[in-house]
């Protein structure tokens, strides 16, 4: 069967493979390749019909795919009729597509079996609950996606040939061995070169830069030289934190919090419980008379339980208050020591329960909880004074709005002073995004960038608060020649450099490509440095990149090219040797693997692209839209 489709594969898709460009197996336009006519129906893809409902089903089944993945979002493209045309194109080429796959892997004898199909369905994960298949949310499941069990295993069938197609294209042999080994010298190999700088600060000394050059950068370039928006704050910090730490709390105060929430200090009552599970309702009969007739629990649970866990207990499944047991035991209503249950049908075969012991509810004494109890009392206390603070100084800021003197006095405490700032350099202690907010908002600001009104308490971070005040502002502006003058001196005159050092490297180079690069190099005062190896898996940087640019070098001479490294330096490159790059065999693995599976999504997409090219696509009125 496999060697049936390596040898259509080879025969129908490897002559065309190497003009094919990949292309998209779902999102493929159909209108270049369907035949316009008529009909009740979608499409005919040699003479097969895709109906329809059909159509309309999957078209469906993308608007619920969408509409799960973008939510609110999918509303607006939806309203957008041709948005919807697009996406019905879509289906129906993704229709088309599956059903020219499906009847090209009849020609080549492929098949599912029912039992595969069903094996697959069983593995799906989201049909499992606790590492069963769970046959009510598999019909839950394919349900919400509006198919019928038998609608979903043909689709499953047609994913299993799909895949049968995919592995046999990648086992079509297509990477020959001799292939492999010139991919893998083209694609991993060392390069050996000898590098010579033209430094350009070297150069820079020798430069001029007259007023009329230096005014004409600075205007050419004057965004380079903007002095950004910066600000001066001051402001009121409110820390609840540093609050708690000066609270105190009295006995009384404690004994009161405790007699109003018992209620938290109090452990419901619990029951203890032992079990033994058997997987019929015989066993658990048998096991319930001996135990009747005085058998020991602990060694019957040991010795027949089912239940792996509880058994090496002797069936104790622990202490479980009201709210905690299982609804079985509840039922069987034991409510004295020792007492045991009748026969009890559950979820995980047939139980018989015995009560081995009763703990009333109890109410901890203030004794022992009373430093846990004292901490609330506390915390609660600080928090109260905290927002009444807060209240307190927001009533201050904003009843004197010139300055934040009165709010200093209500908090009790001096307003900080901040340096200037831009907004890219926060100050840490201001550094939240409901700070920033204020401070940016504008709300601050006064008439012509004087300083606004106070702000209202701002809360960051839940339990820290600001009050602030613009202290100054000075908007976004460029900053006047004279005060940069000496930096747009120094970019001229290294502009200058740069250039002379690139007319200086290209002379060179000619020189060098001459055969006459050493007098060259040598009026230069430049000589070629140490081989250094370069590796073509780490191309991290320009010069490593031109360097994998160059022609190889012809036997006994160097290949020659020019580049500027990461200094900005320029840089003449004499390239001596190319050699593959050795790889150990699990290196050599993983590379092959990476092109073997490129190769399989290329050869698969040309399939594909093959397969409607020779295909009689038929359009019915169907696959307009409604």
């Amino acid at each position: 069967m496999m060697d049936n489709l390596r040898a259509a594969a080879n025969h129908v898709v490897l002559k065309i493979i190497l003009a094919i460009v990949a292309i998209s197996f779902v999102l493929t336009g159909v209108g270049n390749y369907l035949i316009g006519g008529g009909g009740d129906y979608a499409a005919k893809v040699n003479g097969q019909q895709i109906s329809r409902a059909q159509l309309e089903q999957a078209v469906q089944n993308e608007r619920n795919r969408q509409q799960e993945s973008l939510g609110d979002s999918f509303s607006a493209l939806a309203a957008n009729d041709g948005y919807m045309l697009q996406m019905r194109r879509q289906v129906l080429s993704q229709l088309i597509d599956e059903t020219l796959l499906d009847q090209y892997a009849q020609t080549l004898g492929l098949a599912v079996s029912d039992r595969q199909v069903k094996e697959a369905i069983f593995a799906i994960p989201a049909f499992r609950t606790n590492n069963n298949f769970d046959n009510e949310k598999y019909r839950s499941i394919i349900a919400s996606m509006g198919l019928t069990p038998d609608q979903y295993a043909q689709l499953m069938r047609k994913q299993l040939l799909t895949q049968q197609l995919i592995q046999g294209l990648g086992g079509t042999g297509f990477l020959l061995p001799e292939e492999t080994n010139r991919l893998l010298a083209l694609a991993i190999q060392e390069r050996q070169a000898r590098l010579a700088t033209l430094d350009i600060n070297a150069l820079l000394a020798g430069q001029t830069a007259s007023p009329e050059e230096i005014q004409n950068h600075y205007n050419l370039n004057k965004s380079t030289y903007v002095q950004p928006e910066s600000f001066k704050v001051s402001y009121i910090a409110l820390d609840a934190a540093s609050m708690q730490a000066h609270t105190t709390v009295s006995e009384q105060e404690i004994q009161a919090y405790y007699d109003q929430h018992k209620d938290q200090f109090t452990q419901p009552g619990r029951k203890r419980y032992a079990i033994i599970q058997s997987k019929t309702d015989a066993d658990a009969q048998a096991i319930l008379a001996e135990l009747q007739k005085g058998a020991d629990f602990t060694a019957l649970a040991k010795q027949r339980s089912t239940d792996i866990i509880s058994a090496k207990n002797g069936g104790d499944i622990g202490w479980m208050d009201a709210d905690g047991t299982v609804d079985e035991l509840k039922q069987a209503n034991l409510t004295e020591k020792g007492q045991l249950s009748g026969v009890i049908t559950s979820s995980v075969g047939f139980l018989v329960a015995r009560l081995t012991d009763i703990q009333p509810e109890q109410v901890k004494p203030l004794a022992a909880v009373h430093d846990g109890v004292a901490a609330k009392v506390k915390q609660e206390k600080a928090i109260d004074a905290y927002y009444a603070l807060q209240q307190k100084v927001s009533d201050a800021a904003s009843n004197d709005n010139e300055s934040l003197a009165s709010a200093e006095t209500a908090a009790g405490i001096k307003a900080v002073q901040t340096d200037w700032f831009t907004r890219d350099a926060v100050p840490e202690a201001l550094n939240s995004d409901a700070v920033k907010q204020v401070l940016f908002g504008g709300s601050l600001l006064g008439v012509n960038g004087a300083p606004g009104n106070n702000s209202d308490v701002i809360t960051a971070d839940g339990d820290r608060a600001f009050v602030l005040r613009l202290a100054g502002h000075q908007p976004e502006s460029t900053k006047p020649l004279d005060e940069v003058r000496v930096q747009v001196e120094q970019q001229v005159k290294r502009q200058k450099a740069l250039q002379q050092a690139r007319i200086d490297a290209e002379k060179i180079l000619a020189a060098l490509k001459e055969g006459k690069g050493d007098e060259a190099m040598k009026a230069a005062g430049l000589s070629f440095g140490e081989v250094k190896t370069f590796d073509s898996t780490r191309q991290n940087d320009r010069l490593t990149q031109a360097i994998f640019t160059l022609p190889h070098p012809q036997p006994n001479a160097s290949s020659y090219g020019l580049s500027d490294d990461d200094q900005g330096d320029i840089v003449l490159v004499a390239l001596d040797k190319v050699a593959p790059r050795q790889l150990d065999d699990q290196q050599r693995g993983q590379v092959v693997s990476q092109l073997s599976q490129g190769m399989t999504g290329v050869t698969f997409d040309a399939l594909l692209n093959n397969l409607r090219t020779e295909a009689k696509i038929k359009m019915g009125t169907g696959a307009q839209m409604q």
